[in-house]
Order: structure tokens, then sequence, then C-alpha cells
């Protein structure tokens, strides 16, 4: 699949086949996200991935599974129709999206500086590396014909995943990641347009 292509069509995928994905083909996705730019040069990430479903589903044992509809609409801060549905379709398939997703990738990066309490903005730029890697690995995955879906660990639910997969303390989970072939029915929600006349700023504001 050509760049742009792989980009214009990736989309949150939370509906899979039971197709597994080869060795090499996950290797290739997964050498995509070493490709990144790092704000130190070395790249001192990890990745691991379960197609165990035995072990995925201790490693995510955390995530909420009886989500509803109805939790959406308790979300107070959504107000926008389209984005609405998007969490209507998200918010209860946060548990499945994994446990039925072909593998589970689960990224890793050393803990440096607390980020949730940055001095500055330059505490955050190995957080910012690594989700730049993550976005290669998504669209290297869509360029072979993968979907993927992620989910921000909430909770204990980090601290459930690394207990079950002996992940050492100093590294974090930024999510974790569904990966696997598309359902022929998954579906694509809607994307809000955006209209770049307005958001694209040529030499000032």
């Amino acid at each position: 699949m050509e760049l742009y292509e792989a980009i214009n069509t990736r989309r949150s995928i939370r509906d899979f086949t039971d197709e597994s994905i080869p060795e090499e083909t996950m290797k290739r996705i997964l050498e995509a996200a070493y490709k990144a730019p790092a704000n130190d040069h070395f790249r001192d990430w990890h990745f691991i991935v379960v197609s165990d479903k035995e072990i995925m589903k201790e490693a995510i044992e955390g995530v909420p599974k009886n989500l509803t509809e109805k939790d959406v609409d308790s979300m107070t801060f959504i107000s926008d129709p389209v984005q609405k549905e998007c969490y209507q379709l998200a918010v209860p398939k946060q548990y499945k999206m994994l446990y039925n997703a072909a593998a589970i990738i689960i990224p890793l990066m050393k803990k440096k500086t607390d980020i949730l309490n940055p001095r500055s903005l330059s505490d955050l730029n190995c957080y910012a590396s690594m989700w730049c890697a993550i976005e290669n690995l998504w669209v290297a995955a869509t360029s072979e014909g993968y979907g993927c879906n992620v989910r921000i660990p909430l909770g204990k639910e980090e601290e459930t995943a690394k207990k079950s997969l002996g992940i050492p303390d100093n590294y974090l989970i930024p999510c974790f990641m569904g990966i696997g072939r598309p359902a022929p029915n998954a579906i694509h929600t809607k994307q809000l347009d955006v209209d770049l006349n307005k958001q694209i700023h040529w030499n000032e504001f």
C-alpha cells in the first residue's frame, strides 16, 4: 500500500477476524516503530507482543468489560454528536477490541522523568517520541492490511499488566494496542472534517 493511502485509510479497528499475523510480518511492522524520531537518539523502546489468549486475558484483566452506551451518556464532556457516536461505539468494546485481536502490542518506554508532573515541556520529550513510534507502527500495520486500536491504561490496568508480564517498574506503558485483520463488518466511525484553509497558516496565525 502506498504511504498516503495508508495514512488516509488508517482507522481505529475494534472488530477482527480470527486470522493470526505471521511473525515476519509482525517484525516488519514493529521495525517501522524504530524508524520514528527519538529525543535522545537511543530508542530505548521495548514492545511485548501477546498472542496467547490466556496470557492476554491476564494482562488486560484490569480493563473494564461491561461498559455500555449509558456510560457514554454519563460523560458530560461529550457534546458533539459525531464525537458522541464514536464514544458510543468505542467505550463498550474496550475489553473485546483487545482480547479479540490477533495480538496485543504493549509498548514500553523507560521512565526518565515524572511525565505526570513535568517541570517543563522538555520532560515530555521521551513520551512524545514513544507516540511517534506508535504512529509509525500503526501506519505500517495499515499498509500490511491490518487494523489497530489503542487503550490508554487507567486505574490499576498498567499495574495489572506489569505484574502479569514481568515488566520492570522503571518502564511505563503508554497504551495497549490491539492488532489484527479487520472483520468484514468492522464499523468505521465518521471522522470530523477539518477545514484546512482555516487550520493551516502560512507565515503567521
